[in-house]
């Protein structure tokens, strides 16, 4: 079975916000700036003209190993699908906001046009014919490589093995599986992504993504 994940070159990013129209368009979110899939974070900082620096975080779900969405979920509305994917039956939702308030990633919003509370689903209904995301072929920069962690000939495993990465909120203890891709330039890479984030290399982190996805998969659904 699959485990699907997102590789981020996160400094390609022009914030032209292609990647929300996609999203919209493609699974039909609801319209308002709140009302988001996925987004762009902006971190700005420096204090000369010499060390100033402007960043842009593309984000979303990171439908994490551990997702404690689904764990703090009281009538299994959020819940695992085949490929690692964290998806809501909106029928089972009674909007308590539970899974709102445990995403480290403020992920989740409620869509009053489905009576429930609606996130991102990696387009889970398009994968199989192709093989994608809308947000990573929509992207002009090519910012998203979207793969499957478990095909060691995936252009995502291929990217992990060969690149430095870090996830947002490693303290949180989720797994998340959007990996942000550390640029040729470490050493600006830690000036300005913050303190306490931690650089990887796919060897050193491979097995406890493995483990945690064999321990998860017991629970994943039919897509």
């Amino acid at each position: 079975m699959a485990n699907y994940a997102i590789a981020l070159e996160y400094q390609n990013c022009i914030d032209c916000r292609a990647c929300e129209v996609a999203c919209k368009d493609e699974n039909g979110v609801m319209l308002g700036a709140d009302k988001q899939r996925i987004w762009v974070g902006v971190v700005e900082g420096g204090n000369t003209l010499a060390d100033v620096f402007l960043n842009f975080y593309p984000s979303q779900c990171n439908h994490c190993e551990d997702a404690p969405c689904v764990t703090v979920c009281p009538t299994g509305a959020s819940h695992f699908v085949e490929g690692g994917i964290v998806k809501v039956d909106y029928d089972m939702c009674i909007i308590c906001k539970g899974c709102m308030e445990a995403c480290p990633y403020d992920a989740r919003f409620v869509d009053e046009t489905r009576h429930a509370v609606d996130k991102c689903t990696f387009c889970d209904g398009r994968i199989q014919e192709y093989g994608t995301t809308a947000c990573s072929a929509t992207c002009p920069t090519k910012v998203r490589t979207f793969g499957d962690l478990e095909d060691e000939n995936s252009d995502i495993v291929k990217l992990l093995k060969n690149r430095k990465f870090f996830v947002l909120k490693e303290d949180e203890g989720t797994l998340p599986k959007l990996f942000y891709l550390v640029p040729e330039d470490e050493e600006f890479a830690r000036r300005t992504i913050g303190e306490g984030i931690k650089f990887h290399t796919w060897d050193e982190i491979k097995s406890t993504y493995e483990a945690a996805a064999q321990a998860k998969k017991p629970e994943w659904k039919k897509a």
